[in-house]
């Protein structure tokens, strides 16, 4: 396969793919402006931070697959890779001990003013008195919006700091879920108001969808304890920036690795009235950038490409859950060329579309089993005529 990387990418993981045949375009320092120029008669894009737009979708003539080099898929235009039958698919679960840790990092930042003391420090200042002062972690409570990965190994952080972390009781919850929010230690309550009302720290670990764009409004702000710190390591659109420059004001601190309308690119100037709040401690986001989540995404990332080459797409965000399909076939027949294209074509002449479909080999290879999602009109004389097809053994259907 040709495949483009439009960021970083440890060396040893591209080597090797080299080393099984692929050809490599490596060119971390693109755009999301400049991939519709160079993605060409790419086959597979692979992306960290940099955008991916509609644009770029439509100019890959022979792409067929992106891969986010992470979990969070929010800088790809998913329903134009949809539209367009590109694969979308991602890393879930390899940075989240990269992302706690920056958490756990920024939270003492915080409260220990660890970058003014750098700056005052640089500048020739010594002032110990005004950086004596500090509330300290222990003891105090953590609510976590966001129980996944990222949020466990958070909360299981903050407990070896003498914290207690909270998180909202939700039905539905996985009994996995359930279990890891157990072992972590985490605390139950019953509504996020009453998880702003016990938190000293509220910590945002949850993914960005329409569920969760500005859900940290004014009305959750002006609900926070006072005195309290907002940390958000997951996306900046989760935040309403607006009403965190009013809450920031009003004395809130915060620990941010992500912002609103960050740049397309890992280098880029880029200016934001939170960021550059004095109640704000800001990272580029780089909350997975360690050598050790890096290397268990670029892990994730061969494996994709090697099940890919094998014909398996693992870790697809944008396919449907459920398809259109209305009944399904289920042909067994003769493992003869062609038998399936006359299937298709009787399919094809009564109007009704394929959806999904597996065709399977019984032992010895003599006979297989097509089961096929139809979306259409199935009636008796489909089934008629499909029974006549000389190398079809038996065909019959049940509806959806």
């Amino acid at each position: 396969m040709k495949i483009l990387f439009a960021d970083s990418f440890p060396d040893a993981y591209r080597n090797d793919l080299v080393a099984a045949g692929h050809e490599i375009t490596f060119e971390p320092g693109l755009s999301g402006d400049d991939l519709p120029a160079v993605i060409a008669d790419h086959q597979v894009l692979i992306v960290r931070s940099t955008k991916v737009s509609a644009a770029t979708i439509e100019a890959g003539s022979m792409l067929s697959m992106v891969i986010r080099a992470g979990a969070g898929t929010n800088t790809i235009d998913k329903q134009a890779a949809a539209d367009a039958g590109v694969y979308v698919c991602n890393v879930p679960g390899q940075n989240a001990i990269a992302v706690a840790e920056l958490a756990m990092g920024l939270l003492l930042a915080i409260d220990r003013r660890i970058a003014d003391n750098v700056s005052d420090l640089r500048e020739g200042q010594w002032n110990k008195k005004l950086y004596s002062t500090a509330d300290g972690l222990f003891g105090k409570s953590v609510g976590i919006i966001g129980v996944g990965a990222i949020g466990t190994a958070f909360a299981e952080r903050a407990r070896a700091f003498g914290m207690t972390p909270y998180a909202v009781r939700k039905d539905g919850r996985s009994q996995a879920v359930e279990n890891s929010i157990r072992a972590a230690g985490i605390r139950l309550v019953d509504s996020q108001e009453e998880l702003l009302a016990v938190s000293d720290v509220i910590s945002i670990h949850v993914p960005a969808n329409a569920d969760t764009e500005k859900m940290v409004g004014a009305d959750f702000l002006n609900a926070m304890r006072p005195n309290s710190i907002l940390l958000n390591t997951s996306r900046g659109e989760v935040i309403d920036e607006e009403a965190l420059l009013v809450a920031l004001d009003g004395g809130l601190r915060a620990g941010l690795d992500v912002f609103c309308n960050e740049p397309g690119s890992s280098t880029d100037s880029f200016t934001c009235a939170v960021a550059q709040h004095p109640n704000v401690v800001g990272t580029h986001h780089i909350g997975a950038s360690t050598e050790q989540s890096q290397n268990a995404i670029a892990t994730g990332v061969v494996e994709i490409l090697d099940a890919y080459g094998h014909g398996r797409v693992l870790n697809c965000v944008n396919m449907e859950d459920a398809t259109p399909a209305n009944a399904a076939l289920i042909v067994r027949h003769y493992d003869r060329v062609g038998v399936l294209a006359q299937v298709f074509d009787v399919l094809r002449r009564s109007g009704i579309n394929v959806e999904t479909m597996e065709n399977q080999i019984f032992s010895g290879a003599n006979a297989a089993v097509a089961t096929i999602d139809v979306a259409g009109p199935l009636g008796d004389d489909v089934i008629a005529a499909l029974r006549k097809i000389e190398d079809v053994i038996h065909a019959s259907s049940w509806t959806r």
